[in-house]
């Protein structure tokens, strides 16, 4: 049995509410109930505890033990206790108070629900019930509860710091552009709500400022052991083009195998899925706290992948209900989920972390590993097989790009079967290299016939070849 949601002394008509209380007292302390002997300063803070997470209930003429103490109630006992709730309290919380004879002995029941306006505070501290106690709000919790509030969320806020003048207009554009919206910079900002009381919202400056930011900081790394790195990146872009960034990293440091088939067109297999690789980057990015100040990580070795990002579970979310995929979706960041699920850079919110797991068991890999952290969330993907996984499939890894090529070479060839088009200046900057490896690596590409150069000289770029 686990204590009750909330003591209510006519939810059984066939008890009497001596036997109810002392049912409760049976199940002991925990998230919705507490013992006090006495009423003390500690019973309004609880109420504010309780008052702030699901409510619940007092049971005050019970020692700690669960030990029936009784109280001494005189007429204005009572009302001197809901007085010193209302004047303690921010909104007032009145509690419901029913005094309740257990054999021979008076103990009172000090209920109160969740409250719709929160968080409530008690002499301006504010406090949430965590299992059998009460815990001080953070600064962030806080924050969140008055959010929640209006049913918005942080990033549709206007941002105090940035003005107008700090979004791009052209980065707005493509935006628009890539939804198929034909409207001028001023119609976009106002149909999407990027722009509140005059100035850009935090989802706007994240997505589309002119200069990069310190707030969206990733730091990704390629680790030969846990202490030395091979090559490294640090990403400071706005959101949308952070994406391709990441990628371009991941990617440059995957291996890719072609396999000989007998099929005309060969097939080829990465180290990990790529899709479900793009999936956890852009729940990172999506999901991510930007009011922490963590950064996001991302460690390659050689056979695994660390993501972690800033920004713990909301409400009752636990990385059990994630993994199904059945579960309503809490968004930390409604607005910038809306701007990515226009771009169908996301498909359903609350899906992701289900597809993830899906895609790496079809591919024979093992199954990612999801755990909570105190700043956070990580997420571990292996490039272990499972058992009954397919034969090892870089049977020809020594055909055609992959013949004596290094990471460096298959990164920049996916990178321009994915974006063609693209010079070297950009291929370089999206790898996160310089000029001249990137020169180098194209001579190899251009040698094996894999890509070519097509248009004029200032103006073309290269691609892939079938």
């Amino acid at each position: 049995m686990t204590a009750p949601m909330l003591l209510n002394l006519n939810s059984q008509p066939t008890k009497s509410a001596s036997a109810l209380v002392r049912d409760a007292i049976g199940l002991g302390e925990g998230a919705r109930l507490e013992f006090k002997s006495s009423f003390q300063k500690e019973v309004v803070e609880t109420l504010g505890a309780f008052a702030n997470t699901r409510g619940g209930s007092i049971l005050i003429g019970v020692s700690d033990n669960g030990q029936i103490v009784g109280l001494t109630i005189l007429p204005e006992t009572v009302q001197g206790w809901v007085n010193q709730c209302k004047q303690n309290t921010s909104p007032s919380v009145i509690p419901d108070i029913d005094l309740i004879e257990v054999d021979g002995k008076t103990v009172a029941v000090v209920s109160i629900g969740e409250y719709p306006v929160k968080p409530v505070s008690c002499k301006g501290r504010y406090f949430k019930r965590v299992g059998n106690a009460n815990h001080q709000m953070s600064a962030t919790e806080i924050s969140d509860a008055h959010v929640k509030l209006i049913n918005s969320s942080w990033d549709y806020h206007p941002d105090p710091e940035h003005g107008i003048e700090t979004i791009s207009a052209n980065k707005v554009q493509t935006f628009a552009q890539a939804i198929s919206v034909h409207s001028p910079f001023e119609a976009v900002m106002e149909k999407f709500e990027l722009v509140r009381q005059g100035r850009p919202t935090f989802a706007c400056y994240l997505l589309f400022a002119t200069n990069n930011l310190m707030l969206t900081t990733i730091e990704a790394g390629r680790f030969a052991t846990q202490t030395v790195i091979k090559d490294s990146i640090t990403s400071k872009d706005t959101l949308i083009e952070q994406v391709d960034r990441i990628m371009g990293f991941l990617v440059k440091h995957t291996n890719k195998a072609y396999i000989i088939t007998g099929n005309p067109k060969r097939e080829e297999r990465w180290d990990y899925p790529m899709d479900a690789l793009r999936e956890i980057v852009i729940n990172m990015i999506v999901h991510r706290d930007y009011r922490s100040a963590n950064d996001s990580t991302i460690k390659i070795f050689d056979d695994r992948i660390e993501f972690f990002n800033p920004g713990a579970l909301l409400d009752d979310l636990t990385v059990e209900k994630i993994k199904t995929g059945n579960y309503k979706s809490h968004l930390r960041n409604k607005q910038l989920a809306t701007i990515f699920k226009e771009l169908d850079l996301i498909e359903k919110y609350g899906s992701g972390v289900r597809r993830v797991i899906e895609t790496f068991v079809a591919y024979g890999l093992l199954e990612p590993v999801f755990e909570a952290t105190q700043g956070g969330m990580a997420v571990t993907v292996f490039k272990q097989a499972e058992k009954g996984r397919p034969p090892k499939t870089n049977v020809g890894a020594n055909e055609g790009v992959n013949e004596g090529v290094n990471e460096g070479v298959n990164g920049l060839l996916a990178l321009i079967t994915d974006q063609p088009g693209l010079r070297s200046a950009a291929l370089a900057k999206l790898l996160g290299t310089s000029p001249k490896n990137v020169e180098r690596w194209l001579k190899q590409l251009k040698e094996q016939d894999r890509i070519e150069f097509i248009g004029a000289t200032k103006s073309g770029g290269y691609y892939s070849k079938p």
